[in-house]
């Protein structure tokens, strides 16, 4: 009887703690792919860090120091200077070290930011700008849950009121992505309407790379369905939790995820995942660079 237990425990799927907080990436995570949702968000398995995402920080990073400024000394030069404090302050970072550049990736690297930056003066004069939060922690209950995130650039507008700048640093999204861009601002407007009881005028992206800044006008039912569906969201997650099954979605981004390796819909045994990654990113890490390719 005691054998036959035991070889029902081993059939059992592996269950898992329920978050009780979700943020925009995650919501975006689980809708996408619910194993990639359970390994990046559940098991929190470490990540190869991309050349992307590292420059995106970055130049985040530099745009947040620029604004610690007082207002009139946010010119071209100052974000250059700027840039330069925040490219050495993840000198060492494992995001940065991970990415194995050689000293010519590593120039591209540093033109690329300078490029991002430099776009940056071309979409509006930060000289103008009234901002009253950087890099801002927001969280607000809904019911049992917390929804949270962080907001690049919380400000005023010319009359008074909130508007939620999000720093870009991919590609803007064709018309027909659009809105579905939009989605982690308009989650952003509720946490504002949430915590200050007041809702954001303005919404918008600022996509660097092309210069080109999306805004819309949050309203009550587009508050009500980022509330909606991250509750849906939410629910779906719970149950993959208690059930243990957490069912790989294919699509084009099956290409860039790092844990493909390890996926079933690849042939690949999620179970090894816990150990493998974190093996391989310790090695990443612990391994001289040797060439321009990560």
């Amino acid at each position: 009887m005691g054998h036959m237990t035991e070889q029902a425990d081993e059939m059992a799927p592996k269950t898992y703690d329920v978050p009780m907080s979700l943020s925009p990436s995650r919501v975006s995570s689980f809708t996408t792919c619910p194993m990639q949702f359970r390994f990046s968000s559940i098991e929190k398995l470490p990540e190869p860090p991309g050349v992307a995402t590292t420059r995106g920080t970055i130049v985040h990073r530099a745009l947040e120091l620029l604004f610690v400024r007082p207002a009139a000394e946010r010119t071209p030069e100052s974000l250059q200077a700027d840039l330069a404090v925040a490219l050495d302050e993840y000198r060492t970072h494992p995001d940065y070290v991970g990415l194995r550049l050689d000293e010519t990736a590593a120039t591209k690297f540093e033109k690329e930011c300078h490029s991002l930056i430099e776009r940056y003066f071309e979409m509006e004069d930060p000289r103008q700008v009234r901002e009253i939060g950087l890099e801002l922690w927001v969280e607000a209950e809904v019911g049992s849950l917390t929804l949270r995130g962080i907001i690049d650039r919380l400000e005023l507008d010319e009359d008074g009121e909130l508007v939620v700048t999000d720093y870009k640093t991919g590609r803007a999204p064709s018309g027909n992505y659009e809105q579905k861009s939009l989605a982690g601002v308009h989650f952003y407007s509720f946490l504002c309407e949430a915590l200050f009881g007041k809702r954001p005028a303005k919404i918008r992206l600022m996509y660097l790379k092309s210069g080109e800044t999306i805004e819309t006008t949050p309203t009550a039912q587009s508050v009500k369905f980022i509330t909606t569906r991250t509750k849906a969201v939410w629910s779906a997650v719970e149950r993959a939790c208690t059930t243990g099954d957490f069912r790989p979605r294919q699509s084009k981004l099956c290409d860039y995820c790092s844990f493909q390796k390890w996926c079933p819909a690849f042939g690949g045994n999620p179970d090894l995942a816990a150990t493998e990654s974190v093996a391989a990113y310790d090695a990443l890490l612990g391994e001289p660079v040797t060439s321009g390719t990560p």
